[in-house]
């Protein structure tokens, strides 16, 4: 059993790599022998390792803009072993999204929550220009943005129970360690209440939905693949 731990804290380790393939292979590597062996967090990974980071990472949204974010943000984080909150300073509409975890959960984490996050805000760019040339007005247009995001995040849910379901196993691994959940306990709910995204709305929120269902954190979603959205 020692060997098997030493395995997957070295595969735990690998996690950390800057290189978005090798990290995520190692990550689900690991899981896979922790389901196996019926190992837990705590009893695999190194000493120095078992801190809890908790801190924000620079994505800042308000009620207005990019309000989806912070459901994006804790989407993921319920997937990655870690907790979301948001930090808001006195007199500032904006908050700036935040993440608790162990040292490898939050490395993870952090970078799967900026790849879908930077996926998102240039999918809505597109949407920006595209709709500004046709004359619409800015309130409109942060509203259907708003709403293609909103869709992204349902559809990425959905993505990641479909992902659990196929590998029910991981159910013993695919939890929020103790040490962060009493980290965590002092938070405040961290999600913005849902958009409008009915009416004419709809057509961007069920093309953020497919978008976010078929979003691969490897890769951005090439332009030709992603729904056509009717001006």
């Amino acid at each position: 059993m020692d060997n098997i731990k030493d395995k997957v804290a070295k595969l735990l380790a690998l996690a950390e790599s800057p290189n978005e393939n090798e990290a995520k292979a190692a990550l689900l590597k690991a899981r896979a022998l922790m389901a196996e062996h019926k190992l837990r967090p705590e009893e695999v990974r190194e000493q120095d390792s078992q801190a809890v980071i908790r801190r924000t990472i620079g994505i800042h949204c308000t009620k207005m803009t990019d309000a989806w974010a912070t459901t994006l943000n804790a989407v993921i984080a319920e997937h990655y072993c870690c907790v979301s909150f948001r930090s808001h300073l006195r007199g500032q509409k904006s908050v700036e999204l935040g993440l608790v975890g162990l040292k490898d959960d939050f490395a993870v984490c952090e970078q799967a929550v900026r790849y879908a996050y930077d996926s998102v805000k240039s999918r809505c760019k597109q949407l920006n220009a595209e709709h500004k040339k046709e004359g619409w007005p800015g309130s409109e247009i942060r509203q259907l943005c708003n709403a293609y995001g909103w869709g992204f995040c349902s559809g990425l849910k959905k993505a990641f129970e479909a992902q659990e379901q196929e590998h029910q196993e991981w159910g013993l691994v695919m939890v929020v360690p103790k040490a962060v959940r009493d980290n965590a306990a002092d938070l405040k709910p961290v999600i913005f209440a849902t958009a409008k995204v009915d009416g004419w709305l709809n057509e961007y929120a069920r093309a953020g939905y497919e978008d976010g269902r078929r979003f691969d954190m490897n890769r951005r979603l090439p332009a030709e693949e992603q729904r056509k959205i009717p001006a």
